[in-house]
């Protein structure tokens, strides 16, 4: 005859504190970055010259790329050390699955850089002193050069936009995670803002 055997208490860190939650809390930060970079990026493309509030657009969107920038290093000095301590004690096992998420996950790494990478070069082209974060200047990275403006131009639009289709295939890649927060989000909403 089995008797009830009391419940351990572990000592193990709550998930809370834990690196993996803050790389997916950087991460959903991030998401709302670029969130607002692809939504008043695509706007802002389309204003005309002359109206008033089209440089306080701009200035904008090159503060929330800088933020994502420092987001970005933050998380990637954060996924080293959960790599650290996840790899050393056990290596991953190299399957077909693993190389597969491993390659979206750098491509993804990858255009989160480079598309800020290029709009500096875009900015910086046009002219000089053309980048401020939040009102306090930022130095060029690169030169102002009027005649490279249009391959600039492209580049920030390609990668922009190759960057999005891969965020796409994420998301489909992660679609059970997408589903579960959005019941949760919905959720959050119906307990704390429906009608009583």
């Amino acid at each position: 005859m089995s008797t009830l055997q009391p419940v351990k208490k572990s000592n193990a860190k709550p998930r809370i504190n834990s690196a993996f939650k803050q790389l997916m809390s950087i991460h959903w930060i991030m998401a709302s970055c670029y969130l607002i970079l692809f939504v008043s990026g695509s706007s802002m493309a389309r204003l005309p010259d002359e109206l008033f509030f089209r440089d306080p657009v701009y200035e904008f969107h090159k503060s929330i790329a800088i933020v994502t920038v420092a987001l970005l290093t933050w998380r990637i000095l954060t996924l080293l050390r959960v790599w650290w301590s996840k790899y050393t004690k056990r290596p991953p096992k190299l399957t077909k699955e693993w190389w597969k998420t491993f390659a979206l996950h750098t491509s993804l790494y990858i255009f989160m850089w480079a598309v800020p990478v290029t709009g500096f070069f875009l900015s910086n082209s046009y002219r000089s002193n053309n980048v401020k974060f939040f009102g306090i200047l930022v130095p060029d990275i690169f030169p102002q050069n009027s005649a490279i403006v249009g391959i600039a131009r492209s580049s920030h639009f390609w990668f922009a936009y190759t960057f999005l289709a891969f965020i796409l295939i994420h998301i489909l890649m992660q679609w059970k995670v997408v589903r579960a927060n959005y019941r949760r989000f919905l959720g959050f909403v119906k307990a704390n803002f429906a009608k009583a």
